[in-house]
């Protein structure tokens, strides 16, 4: 789960948050699982900590540990590194294609990067 979507979905965002809701109903219910990347997690954590809100950080927090996270270990940025350079790819959707690999993700759900170049990767996006 790149980070965009979660930040949609958790601020209510008015237009994209339904269209990632499905999803995230399909996860409460056992359907589906989630997995997040430590940059997932500085990137959602970013806004309620620069607006001061300690309790709304705790709370992303919480709910972006429960999910399976995918550590970002010098194997997964070596692999990162390699789509990076092959691709073109920016580090943060480098890390995430390479985290969606090597968690066997049945795809990798996202707002707005371009993981197009990432043949081997479904990519769900709005």
């Amino acid at each position: 789960m790149d980070s965009a979507p979660i930040i949609h979905y958790l601020e209510e965002h008015p237009k994209f948050a339904k269209v990632f809701a499905p999803l995230f109903e399909r996860h409460a219910t056992g359907d589906l699982h989630f997995a997040v990347t430590t940059i997932s997690i500085a990137e959602v954590l970013t806004g309620p900590l620069q607006s001061g809100n300690e309790e709304l950080t705790e709370r992303y927090r919480a709910i972006l540990e429960s999910w399976h996270v995918v550590d970002l270990t010098s194997g997964l940025a070596a692999n990162a590194a390699r789509l990076r350079a092959t691709l073109r790819l920016k580090l943060p959707d480098a890390v995430q294609a390479a985290s969606a690999f090597a968690v066997n993700a049945d795809a990798l759900v996202t707002h707005d990067r371009d993981f197009s170049r990432v043949r081997s990767l479904t990519v769900l996006s709005s």
